[in-house]
């Protein structure tokens, strides 16, 4: 699933030359605020943890 959904990224970007820009900036704009990053990468990391130390 994770590879359809790149392919489909990726086929966007090409078929739509001004989405490049559109996604480059979003992306950026996003990386700049850390609180948000530090949720996402704490919200894709807890359900490993979890899985992981449980007994």
């Amino acid at each position: 699933m994770k590879w359809l959904t790149l392919g489909a990224l990726l086929a966007l970007l090409l078929t739509i030359p001004g989405a490049l820009t559109v996604t480059t900036t979003t992306a950026a704009a996003l990386v700049t605020h850390p609180l948000l990053v530090a949720f996402v990468l704490g919200a894709v990391a807890r359900p490993h943890l979890t899985r992981r130390w449980a007994r």
